[in-house]
């Protein structure tokens, strides 16, 4: 049972088995905003859609969590259960890959226990694209349409069906309890998968050669093109809040009489307090060395470490920067300073 057939007019007796069996994270319209929240009983999403504004990130890596809560005076530390399975229906193949490549971090030194239980106690079904957004640009960074990386079903638009396919062992189950809604796939399905896939990918867009980018990035330190690229920027940090591979954090005491909690927030390279020192110092005091370490950070000291580039080409940075600054843009000026 690796692939299947699911008739349209089924999808919303399969959302129902899901939801029947786990807790269904599924995108959500709210006025301009499209992000992944539970499902309401008895609701259906739409898959019509490009991507979501908020990666899924936020399921297993939450914009704000506490770690543990605490009383003065107490030694014992009240530790929060992590919710149980869930199942993230309808991820862009680009958010999949994110999270293998985030799992590398958290997996480095030593094992964040919050991500990597909730990260495994995810099952995720991808949607594979058929319709590239505008800056989408995943071939060029390792991915693709329908990148299988991080996914455990992978889902395709076939017109008046989805072709399923099953990539582990979570993903054999999923069908499993919805089979009776299932047709074997004939060879016919697979073959028309691939011309889908292959005509999303020529429908990319944009480009960018990034062979040579992480082994130049160091010599280009003090090169103009960081504070050209800066000149514009407001430091808002939307290019990193909604990034699937940033995961910067800070972490906090929030204490009011006697008791207290430690909670973790996402945080931004790109805020000004980031790097400030307790002794007023900031090695990156102006928005040309921060912007610098973004693109470095992803292009260079990630590739270092763990021999991936973070970054998946999902496009967000460039479609919802305030001011149009341009990822893609920024790349091409590295190669041509290199």
């Amino acid at each position: 049972m690796s692939a299947m057939l699911l008739n349209k007019d089924q999808w919303s007796a399969f959302v129902g088995k899901l939801a029947g069996e786990k807790k269904v994270w599924a995108p959500v319209k709210r006025g301009d905003i499209m992000r992944f929240e539970p499902l309401e009983e008895g609701a259906v999403p739409s898959l019509d859609f490009a991507n979501t504004t908020v990666p899924p990130k936020t399921v297993v890596f939450p914009q704000t969590e506490t770690l543990y809560r605490y009383r003065i005076g107490q030694a014992e530390l009240a530790v929060p259960v992590l919710e149980g399975e869930a199942v993230l229906l309808g991820v862009r193949p680009c958010d999949a890959r994110a999270m293998s490549i985030v799992q590398k971090l958290f997996r480095w030194d030593v094992d964040d226990p919050y991500y990597l239980k909730r990260r495994e106690a995810a099952t995720l079904v991808g949607l594979a694209c058929s319709a590239p957004g505008t800056n989408c640009f995943c071939t060029s960074v390792g991915g693709g349409p329908a990148s299988t990386e991080g996914l455990d079903l992978l889902m395709t638009d076939l017109g008046e069906s989805y072709l399923l396919e099953a990539l582990t062992d979570k993903g054999k189950a999923l069908l499993e309890a919805a089979q009776d809604l299932l047709q074997e796939a004939p060879a016919g399905a697979v073959q028309e998968k691939e011309k889908v896939v292959g005509a999303a990918e020529k429908a990319i867009a944009r480009s960018v050669d990034t062979t040579g980018i992480p082994q130049g990035l160091p010599g280009l330190w003090e090169h103009p093109l960081w504070q050209r690229t800066a000149a514009g920027c407001l430091g808002c940090g939307t290019c990193t809040f909604l990034c699937p591979t940033c995961h910067c954090f800070d972490i906090q005491d929030e204490v009011e009489g006697f008791e207290g909690r430690r909670c973790r927030m996402w945080d931004s390279c790109m805020f000004a307090e980031y790097t400030l020192h307790a002794s007023g110092h900031n090695p990156r005091p102006t928005r040309r060395e921060r912007t610098r370490n973004r693109i470095n950070h992803k292009y260079n000291y990630f590739v270092q470490k763990f021999d991936v580039i973070a970054c998946v080409g999902c496009g967000r940075c460039v479609n919802l920067c305030p001011v149009n600054i341009d990822l893609v843009e920024i790349l091409r000026q590295v190669k041509e300073a290199l």
